[in-house]
């Protein structure tokens, strides 16, 4: 076994077994951490939940490792777990944006696409106690929660209730799709990752929060996740799913990924500050939330959202 790095919110090991027919299995053991359900604003799925939307996404035609078993049941192993294959490649992003040439990006942008579309075309029933929280309930509660005011965060959500858009359906989201927690290889997308905060939801959220200039990696002249334009990740998703993307829509996703963010920062910072979790590195991510009230300015004021 080793130790992966990576996965903020539970353990990962490398497990490398050696069966009786003689064969080498290359494994991930993904563990959960002690008090990992408290740790945000979001519900973080079980195991046994992940491993579900983990099938089903297979079933769906989306690239990601095959479970072989999972349970919520800590009397194995003393914490509860999952077990999947291990696939090779890349998933350090700025690893994956400095080596792909231009041709790569669009490449694997175009996988992006194709892989959220066939995520979204699987039916969210088949994932029974997939969390529904509304969005805007739920960052509201989590900001008056925090009591850190912010008058960015106010504008932009006032400006989300003002402006939402009718939904563009109910689809199992995988909740955090970005670099970082994509797997990619010589041939691109490899294998999605990463699936604690599943749900159910309006699938233009997952396309949203691809897009938000944190999971850029500093390629802010490639806003679609480091890798091209929003319009020609939309398009692949509408060529693969045979569903039109509402650009507006989108942008509205957009803006309200970005306020999660910010949240999720203060409240990353609120776990250090607290002395529920001293964390040099939460402490450091709480230094972002100014990023993102930036961010959210600069996205309101765009095209006179502001009036």
């Amino acid at each position: 076994m080793e130790p992966l790095s990576g996965g903020a919110s539970r353990q990962t090991w490398g497990v490398q077994v050696h069966g009786g027919d003689g064969r080498r299995h290359e494994l991930v053991l993904r563990a959960s951490a002690p008090g990992e359900h408290s740790a945000g604003p979001e519900h973080t799925a079980s195991m046994e939940l992940e491993a579900a939307s983990l099938r089903i996404a297979a079933a769906a035609g989306m690239p990601v490792p095959a479970v072989l078993c999972a349970s919520d049941d800590a009397a194995a192993l003393g914490f509860r777990y999952l077990i999947s294959t291990r696939i090779a490649g890349e998933a350090i992003p700025r690893r994956i944006l400095r080596s792909a040439s231009g041709a790569a990006r669009q490449r694997l942008l175009a996988q992006c696409g194709a892989a959220l579309a066939a995520l979204h075309a699987a039916d969210p029933d088949g994932v029974p106690g997939l969390p529904a929280d509304d969005p805007l309930t739920l960052w509201r509660d989590w900001m008056d929660a925090l009591g850190q005011p912010s008058a960015a965060f106010e504008i932009a959500l006032r400006w989300l209730v003002q402006h939402r858009p009718p939904p563009a359906g109910t689809a199992v989201v995988h909740g955090d799709f970005r670099l970082g927690n994509l797997i990619v290889d010589e041939s691109g997308l490899a294998a999605v990752l990463d699936w604690e905060l599943v749900h159910r939801g309006d699938p233009l959220e997952d396309l949203g929060w691809f897009c938000v200039r944190a999971w850029r990696f500093g390629e802010d002249a490639r806003p679609a996740g480091g890798l091209g334009a929003i319009e020609d990740l939309a398009a692949s998703y509408e060529r693969a799913g045979g569903v039109r993307v509402d650009r507006d829509a989108l942008r509205w996703w957009l803006v309200l990924g970005t306020l999660r963010w910010g949240v999720i920062c203060q409240r990353q910072a609120d776990r250090h500050l607290s002395g529920q979790t001293r964390s040099v590195e939460l402490a450091a991510i709480g230094r972002r939330v100014c990023e993102n009230e930036w961010d959210l300015l600069e996205l309101l004021a765009e095209r006179g959202m502001l009036s």
